[in-house]
């Protein structure tokens, strides 16, 4: 069996498109997702409507979706909180994604969809992550906070948490992944200008599109 990860998407519906189409993916094989599937870019519901189908027809258990700080800003935003941050961040393309006739309206799975999202999810070898974990914590300890928005203080660390770290949350100039002993960033900034990034694990071969 194969794992594959994938950065983030940020509404960015051909490219994520495009991505999966290249990946050889089996039935066989675990795909996880590592959140920020909107905001910033155009077609934030075409990227839900997109992710719900292809968990519906690959085997159960097998598509895995973490959520992002982007997904709990959304969701803030749907409870009347922190409006202002969500907007900042690039929430206007999603609610303009999902207005008909000018009218927001966002359907029941795709709520379902947001609402049902892992902090986190961990394999024999890998734990996967949206934007890393805080240093000398253990994962069961860690606060949402630090999962969806720590950069620096995991990224520059070199404590190791057990399992080999696959996040992403945060790109580098470069618009590379990142790789060091203990993690993997597969943020390559594709909605500023670089690629969408996939990465297949145990083999740490690269896609992108």
């Amino acid at each position: 069996m194969n794992v594959f990860a994938v950065g983030d998407i940020h509404g960015l519906y051909n490219r994520l498109v495009e991505l999966i189409n290249k990946l050889p993916l089996k039935d066989k094989d675990l795909i996880v997702f590592l959140g920020d599937y909107i905001d910033r870019g155009e077609d934030s519901k075409n990227v839900i409507d997109f992710l719900i189908k292809l968990r519906a027809e690959r085997p159960k258990d097998h598509t895995i979706f973490l959520k992002g700080n982007h997904e709990a800003l959304f969701l803030d935003y749907l409870n009347g909180k922190n409006e202002e941050i969500f907007f900042i961040n690039g929430g206007r393309k999603t609610i303009e994604s999902y207005s008909v006739n000018g009218r927001f309206y966002l359907p029941d799975e795709h709520l379902m969809f947001f609402k049902q999202l892992l902090p986190y999810y961990e394999t024999e070898n890998y734990i996967f992550v949206h934007a890393g974990l805080k240093p000398g914590v253990s994962i069961t300890c860690q606060r949402e906070e630090d999962l969806l928005w720590i950069r620096g203080e995991f990224i520059f660390s070199d404590f190791n948490f057990g399992k080999r770290v696959i996040f992403g949350h945060t790109s580098m100039k470069s618009f590379m992944p990142y790789f060091d002993k203990n993690k993997i960033g597969i943020d390559t900034g594709a909605v500023y200008g670089g690629v969408l990034t996939a990465i297949m694990l145990p083999e740490e071969k690269i896609f992108n599109a």
